[in-house]
């Protein structure tokens, strides 16, 4: 297997958002492993999605002193998600491992995961053994998705487990034949299966800069997770109605024996107001989700493209 494998081309595949203070950090962090790696050479895509800062005029410079490094520079700021469907699709290597800039993602990972991909592994993922470095919270917050989502859904995504990970070209291609315009990657990249390995690592705190997932964008990535593999949500609350129309029959069979028995009583208008209050805020929730479903028909029937590139720096991709 290492025979057929010698002196092949992995692509790195790296989002940029805001990341200027990081850039040349990052080029320091990547380089010993470029050239540490025997018969492997490398390409380093480079996606600036729409950064505000001088992250662009630091990523071209990289490409103008480095023939690996090539930017993608997109139109606008379209989200990582979109960033990173960019880099896999110009992507060329035999082999594509989508890293973050932050450093957070130890590149010093990235020969033992070609090790396992040597072996035979199609897929090699990034499990996080050790997540000390963030919150209680965060933590905490990604325990509950990953157990919530993989209950609800039929794919289920390892946790601990980002878009840190080397993809063998055959897994690359299969993910590029999913055409949905929402993407939620952990999600695809679980879906298309594949041989897969795992390799644990610790995960460090970030170089510099700031995380820019919000509590509030967590929220909706976590929601965009859970309706784009599942339609459980939908599901449950047939049986909510149907524990409703079940309750509320009790109820009025309660009150017509109660008025046989002691004659006509004053209603109560608290328990009204109460069960009025509580199917209407059922209903709201339901037609809410009911909303999130039909807004993802709704965009994914508009056939937009994912991302819309600006201009290229460096070298031609071929993937493009």
């Amino acid at each position: 297997m290492s025979d057929q494998l010698a002196s092949r081309l992995i692509s790195l595949v790296v989002p940029f958002y805001n990341e200027g203070e990081g850039v040349e950090g990052f080029y320091h962090a990547i380089l010993p492993v470029l050239d540490s790696v025997q018969d492997i050479s490398f390409e380093v895509v480079c996606v600036d999605d729409g950064s505000r800062d001088d992250t662009l005029e630091k990523l071209v410079a990289i490409a103008g002193r480095d023939a690996r490094f090539s930017v993608i520079e997109l139109s606008r700021n379209f989200g990582k998600e979109a960033a990173l469907t960019a880099g896999i699709d110009a992507a060329s290597g035999d082999a594509v491992i989508p890293i973050d800039a932050d450093l957070q993602d130890p590149p010093e990972l990235i020969p033992a995961m070609i090790r396992e991909w040597r072996q035979g592994a199609d897929v090699v993922l990034a499990r996080r053994v050790n997540r000390m470095s963030d919150s209680f919270l965060k933590r905490k917050s990604a325990e509950l998705f990953y157990r919530f989502h993989n209950r609800l859904s039929d794919i289920q995504i390892p946790d601990n487990v980002g878009d840190f990970r080397l993809m063998d070209r055959s897994a690359v291609d299969a993910l590029k034949r999913l055409p949905e315009r929402q993407r939620f990657m952990k999600g695809l990249f679980a879906w298309i299966g594949f041989r897969t390995a795992t390799v644990g690592y610790t995960r460090a705190l970030r170089a510099v800069g700031k995380t820019k997932f919000s509590g509030y964008r967590l929220w909706n990535f976590a929601l965009e997770g859970i309706t784009s593999f599942s339609t459980a949500p939908l599901k449950v609350w047939t049986y909510f109605g149907g524990l409703g129309a079940l309750a509320a029959f009790i109820y009025a069979s309660f009150i017509v024996i109660r008025t046989v028995i002691y004659g006509i009583d004053i209603p109560g208008y608290a328990s009204l107001l109460v069960v009025v209050l509580f199917l209407g805020s059922l209903q709201l929730i339901s037609v809410g989700l009911l909303g999130e479903y039909i807004g993802r028909i709704y965009v994914e029937s508009k056939q937009r493209p994912i991302y819309l590139v600006r201009r290229h720096h460096g070298k031609p991709l071929s993937g493009d």
